[in-house]
């Protein structure tokens, strides 16, 4: 229940801070007769991700049991893909997030305030809204009093702490608070990942493949299945949403839990300590990219500018 309230507590606030900041925006330059657009796209947006989500669990329940591990090693690893997107571009965007909403309001304005703010508050909340499907669905296949409790007390604390920020005043270091629920969200995505593998290795067994030595043990702890510390126990429970913990686990599961620690870790933590660094590398594999993507002229120089000049002949 730990992992699924955290990525819908984290979703909600998100999606509740850039609304209020929509909200905030259209209140101090004197529009708030137009706040009723945004509730309309945020209302669309929450009732088509729950139809998302009743289509998924639908679907699911109609599948044999190959294809049901198929889906939940298939599910997970899309889960794992687009939370790792949405740390990464957290990171990166986090701290502008206001002046960039601000600036894409200003002209939705402009172009026709009704149907522009529709489409920005469906597009801004159904992303979350989105991500949120996408992540629990694998903890919902696997337990549902579980996801569904997570689900609703992560709603409840992040529409608390959102009006508690706008509403109440609180200080709270936003910036902060993404850095160490990043470090969590990349803890559990490290331990999805291996799930969707194990899951995935699974399917192959079951429909007569050989995942070869990839699939073999890389270790198995003595610990018996009614102990609380197995990781369907009541403490290993907890350590194998949060942080991928198995009594047992193949080689291939063992492999990508590291490698995917061993990448994202340092990763986010450089562009929350040291985004000038990412900012230079970033601006470094650009000029890369432009280099090979320049076209070539037979007798032409480049002027040091990125422009392809005719060559002087003697």
């Amino acid at each position: 229940m730990l992992g699924q309230y955290l990525i819908t507590f984290r979703e909600v606030l998100e999606a509740s801070l850039i609304t209020a900041i929509i909200l905030a925006y259209l209140t101090r330059t004197g529009r708030e007769h137009l706040t009723r657009y945004v509730w309309i796209g945020v209302f669309i947006s929450v009732v088509v991700s729950l139809v998302l989500g009743a289509i998924i669990w639908t679907v699911y329940g109609t599948l044999d049991k190959p294809s049901k591990v198929l889906f939940e090693g298939v599910a997970a690893l899309i889960a794992v893909a687009v939370l790792t997107s949405m740390i990464y571009w957290m990171a990166l965007k986090g701290r502008h997030i206001k002046e960039e909403m601000e600036e894409k309001l200003g002209v939705a304005v402009k172009r026709g305030a009704m149907i522009a703010l529709i489409s920005l508050a469906f597009i801004v909340v159904f992303r979350e809204g989105l991500e949120t499907v996408l992540f629990l669905t694998p903890f919902l296949v696997t337990d549902v009093a579980g996801t569904v409790a997570g689900a609703a007390l992560g709603i409840i604390s992040g529409f608390v702490l959102a009006f508690a920020i706008f509403k109440v005043g609180m200080k709270i270091n936003l910036h902060r608070f993404f850095y160490f629920t990043s470090i969590l969200l990349i803890l559990l995505a490290a331990g999805l990942l291996g799930y969707g593998l194990h899951e995935l290795t699974e399917y192959v067994v079951v429909t007569g493949g050989d995942p070869g030595w990839l699939g073999q043990s890389a270790y198995v702890l003595d610990i018996s299945s009614d102990s609380i510390f197995h990781h369907k126990g009541g403490i290993g429970s907890i350590f194998a949403v949060m942080f991928g913990y198995s009594v047992k686990m193949e080689w291939i599961r063992v492999i990508a839990h590291a490698v995917y620690l061993a990448v994202m870790l340092p990763l986010v933590v450089m562009i929350y300590k040291r985004p000038d660094l990412i900012e230079k590398f970033s601006k470094a594999i650009k000029r890369v990219f432009r280099m090979f993507s320049r076209p070539k002229a037979s007798d032409g120089v480049d002027n040091g500018s990125g422009e392809i000049v005719e060559a002087e002949t003697a």
